[in-house]
This record gives C-alpha cells, sequence and structure tokens, in this order.
C-alpha cells in the first residue's frame, strides 16, 4: 500500500433504509460500484437533480494506479462535473508518442496537434486519485447518498422496479428502485444475476505492470518498444504519472508464471536492464491477462449496465475508462429526463444501441493493437517487422504501426440524431461529440465552447451562428448566440472554421454535448421535430 493512501478509507455507517425490512425503501436510481464510472454517474444525475444512492461493497479506494490515461473527451465529462481542472492540475499531461524497434525510433505521433481547446490530449493519473477527487465532490452534493461495505447479494426484478438484497457489516436489508445500473466491474456480481452472456475474445499473453517511483529525467512522453535490446522479442510501454511514479508495462508471454514473475526481486532485474539502473523503489505490481468482450444487451429490464461490466478491453490505447465515462454520460441525461417524465423510458433503448457502437468501435481497435504488439501466429509477427522496418521512412507503414490507438469518441449512428438536409464540408455530424473552440464573451475575456456549454445548464442547447435575427430555439432549449454582435465571439475563426459556420445556420446540441441536429436556416417546426426525436418522443 503506497504511503499516500492511507486517508483513502472511509467507514460503514449503518442506514435508516436497514431498519425496514417488509417494506423495502425504495428509490429512483441505485448505482453499484464506486469506481470513476459509478462515481461519475452519480454526480451526473444529482446535477441533473436526481436523487440516487451510490453502493460499494468496499470501504476504501482501490489500490495501484489500474487506469491511468485520461483522453479530452473525459476530461471535459469531468470538467462538467466539477472535478476536471483538479484532475489536470494534478495530472501529467502529455501529447506526444515514440514508438522505438530495438534501440531505434521508428516515427513519433501527437495526439493534439490543433491548439484551442480547454483541455489537453491526455493527462495521466493514478486511478485512486481521479477516486479520491471524485469522492470528495459526491459528498458536497446531498442528493447522493453514499454507502460503503454494501453488497449486492441479489436481484428480483418486477414489472417498473427491481429490488436489490445488500448484505452488510450489520447484516442485510432490501431496497427498491426504478432504475439499477450496474456499475460494478469486470467481475461485474450483477451480470451474473441478471444472467447475461459476455462473448468474446480472451488473450494468452500476459502482461507485467510496475509503478516504479524514481528521479528520472526521460521527457513526458508515451514511449513503445517493440523488441528491445533490454526485453528481447517482446514489447514494453513507460508512461509518467504524478509523484515520480513512472508505470512500465513488460509483454512476458504466455507461458510465464505469474505468481513467480510479479515477486519484486523477479521484476527488480527486468526494471534495470530497462533503465540501466537500480535508484528505483516499486509501488505496486500487477500481472493481468486480458480481454476484448462485451455483454450482448446492455439493457435488462431495470438493470442498465455501464463500464467495465458490460465491456472489456484490452489496456493498449486508453480505452476502458474513458468509454466507460462516456456510458455514464450517455446515460445521465436520458434517465434523468425519463425519471421526470420528460421522455419516454424507450429513450433509454438509444443507450444501449449508441454505446454497443462503441464498445464494438473499442473492441475491434483494441484488438487490433493486441495483435499487433502480440502476434499470434509467423505471418502476423513477419508483416508486423515489415511495417516496423517501413514505417521510419514510409507513410503507409506508419499507419499501420499498431501500439494502441487512442481512445477518441465514437460518433454514433442513432435513432435520435436528425439527418442534414444540407450540405456541410465540415463540422460535428450529428452523433458525433462537439468540437471545442475559443471564444471572446461579451465583456472580451476568453471562454471557451466547452465552458459555455457547461455554463448553459445541463439540458438541451442550440448554438446559433447569429445573423441579426435569433433562431426560434424550442421551449426549454437554451441558445448560445455565436457571432459579430452576439453573446460570444469567434475572434480567432476556430468555431467557423470547425462548425463550417454560416450566417443564421444552428447546431442542436444533447445535454451529452453531442450534435443531434444541424441546419442553414433553422425552422421552428424543424427545430421541434429534431428535439423530439433526439427526447426519444417521435417515431424514425
Amino acid at each position: 500500500m503506497s504511503h499516500h493512501q492511507e486517508h483513502f478509507h472511509f467507514g460503514y455507517r449503518r442506514h435508516p433504509d436497514q431498519d425496514r425490512d417488509n417494506d423495502p425503501a425504495r428509490h429512483p436510481v441505485v448505482v453499484v460500484g464506486a469506481g470513476p464510472v459509478g462515481l461519475s454517474l452519480a454526480i451526473d444525475l444529482a446535477q441533473r437533480g436526481e436523487n440516487v444512492v451510490l453502493l460499494d461493497d468496499a470501504d476504501r479506494i482501490g489500490e495501484g494506479s489500474r487506469a491511468i490515461c485520461f483522453s479530452k473527451r473525459a476530461l471535459e465529462v469531468w470538467d462538467r462535473l466539477g472535478v476536471g481542472a483538479r484532475m489536470v492540475e494534478k495530472g501529467v499531461v502529455w501529447q506526444v508518442g515514440k514508438i522505438f524497434r530495438r534501440d531505434e525510433m521508428v516515427y513519433q505521433f501527437d495526439l493534439l496537434p490543433e491548439t484551442g481547446h480547454k483541455m489537453p490530449a491526455f493527462i495521466n493519473l493514478q486511478q485512486y486519485y481521479a477516486e479520491a477527487y471524485l469522492v470528495e465532490r459526491v459528498q458536497q452534493l446531498p442528493q447522493i447518498d453514499l454507502r460503503w461495505r454494501n453488497k449486492v447479494t441479489a436481484l428480483a426484478q418486477h414489472n417498473d422496479h427491481a429490488v436489490l438484497t445488500i448484505e452488510t457489516p450489520d447484516g442485510s436489508y432490501r431496497l427498491a428502485a426504478d432504475y439499477v445500473v450496474a456499475c460494478d466491474g469486470a467481475r461485474s456480481a450483477l451480470r451474473g444475476m441478471v444472467g447475461a452472456e459476455f462473448a468474446g475474445e480472451v488473450f494468452e499473453d500476459q502482461f507485467l505492470i510496475a509503478d516504479v517511483r524514481m528521479n528520472a529525467e526521460f521527457p513526458t512522453e508515451r514511449w513503445f518498444w517493440f523488441d528491445p535490446p533490454f526485453h528481447s522479442g517482446q514489447s514494453a510501454l513507460l508512461h509518467r504519472q504524478p509523484d515520480n511514479v513512472w508505470r512500465i508495462d513488460l509483454q512476458i508471454g504466455a507461458d510465464a508464471d505469474a505468481a513467480v514473475e510479479r515477486l519484486p526481486g523477479n521484476v527488480r532485474p527486468r526494471i534495470e536492464r530497462m533503465l540501466g539502473n537500480s535508484d528505483f523503489s516499486f509501488e505496486w505490481i500487477s500481472i493481468y491477462k486480458f480481454q476484448c468482450r462485451r455483454m450482448q444487451r446492455f439493457l435488462h429490464e431495470r438493470v442498465i449496465f455501464a463500464g467495465d461490466s458490460a465491456h472489456q478491453v484490452s489496456p493498449f490505447g486508453a480505452r476502458g475508462a474513458n468509454s466507460g465515462l462516456e456510458d455514464g454520460e450517455n446515460i445521465a441525461w436520458k434517465l434523468a429526463m425519463v425519471l421526470r417524465g420528460d421522455a419516454p423510458a424507450s429513450l433509454l433503448d438509444s443507450y444501449e444501441i449508441e454505446r454497443s457502437q462503441a464498445a464494438d468501435d473499442n473492441i475491434r481497435h483494441s484488438t487490433r493493437s493486441t495483435d499487433f504488439i502480440a502476434p499470434h501466429s509467423k505471418q502476423e509477427r513477419r508483416l508486423r517487422d515489415v511495417a516496423l522496418a517501413l514505417a521510419r521512412d514510409v507513410e503507409f507503414a506508419k499507419r499501420m504501426v499498431n501500439a494502441g490507438r487512442l481512445s477518441t469518441p465514437t460518433a454514433y449512428d442513432s435513432p435520435l440524431s436528425t439527418p442534414d438536409a444540407d450540405a456541410w464540408n465540415a463540422g460535428p455530424k450529428p452523433g458525433a461529440t462537439l468540437l471545442d473552440a475559443p471564444l471572446k464573451a461579451a465583456d472580451g475575456g476568453p471562454v471557451f465552447l466547452t465552458d459555455a456549454f457547461k455554463a448553459a445548464g445541463c439540458g438541451f442547447v442550440l448554438l446559433e451562428i447569429a445573423n441579426g435575427a435569433a433562431a426560434p430555439a424550442p421551449q426549454g432549449v437554451r441558445s448560445l448566440r455565436i457571432g459579430k454582435d452576439a453573446p460570444l465571439r469567434d475572434e480567432e475563426g476556430l468555431f467557423t472554421k470547425r462548425y463550417d459556420a454560416t450566417p443564421g445556420a444552428a447546431y442542436l446540441l444533447r445535454p451529452d454535448g453531442y450534435v443531434a441536429a444541424r441546419f442553414r436556416h433553422p425552422t421552428q417546426a424543424a427545430l421541434d421535430a429534431a428535439l423530439a426525436r433526439a427526447s426519444g418522443r417521435a417515431a424514425r
């Protein structure tokens, strides 16, 4: 246990709900699992005015850094939830990756080649910090009732609610919920309780993760080696984290004995060979095999699955935690609308449609990365070695080199989207997430589009490119006007370019910042129809 984690320990407290066994208390939403996904989802629902019970079977934040790479999109979500600035301040910001073959650099990439975004391309931050900041945010929100050492042991589904049986240090009790969201991770108990299949591929290759504390002068970049001199025939990865901790991943093959390999005495010589010195200490050592698998359906009557409980990917490309956070964001606004009666329950079906596409996308990318990093056959290895040999000089070979394509948000083919009726050369399409851009506020101060969206509240937002007359925003939709004499000005021209903006045009953004529709010349009727469709109130 590392020395800065002792304070991440929370006590169990008895709750009055435990005294009403014959007549279980009923709550609108119970979220199971207080990892990054469950915590973020609970905060999102609370900020939308919903009450949430959040259960976790442990009473401390997980050990070891585990997920460390958080994407720009995840940071934009966290910024909306009130924790983005803390994450970035503590995290290590990076955007350059270098790929080596043996001891020569094959090529490097820059993940954020353009400026004018509030959030960086990626940060590295130990998962225990991310969770600690989220827990502190939860404690500021009276709508969230976080119960530690509450372990769900049984589930009964009824036609309009579900009943959970929960084990605590004081014995068991029952809770009823209109909806249960299962964020209980890769070994999800709830997945077993609904009897769901979990299909996909398990990779036999094993990887050793060591978090190593040292004072090193390496730059803050992602370094990936194929067949390095210090670890012949296998791959290796090096990443900087806060507190002078470095993440090292070493491929150790399918046949290695995990119990033996993870002994510090056996790990130390490997790291010494890599670093050329022995001036380091271990924070955490783990061995993993991974799988690319997913549930067939993410909705099981009153139980909704999100994050690792619904789908798992290999760690290459930082897709696990980031896609889980995007799941939670997708659920939060839809569930809030359903609970308020502003949308039919069938709106939740679009969660499964949209996030299934994202899961398939992530699994496809992560399987390809894995096959490139750990080829299964002589032919695959030969193809890889040729690609690596050519990549220094040839553009197409660079694109073939795959050391983990990094997480980007999926654009949905969604029943909630209104297809374009007009021609657009650029700009986020319906089903894609908003692109940030730097703007100026009325007082001349700088403001990012993501900040303006956040300030507009938690609902639908109409981005209007001003041309004198205001577009007719549907009832309950906040409007953001951008233009020369408008409250928001695009002095750098980046918004206009990124959105292919022409005077009078408008983008209807969903509460999660995805584009629902866009129009060159919106009419009241077209906007009303797009809003109805995006709220699940219209037939496709």
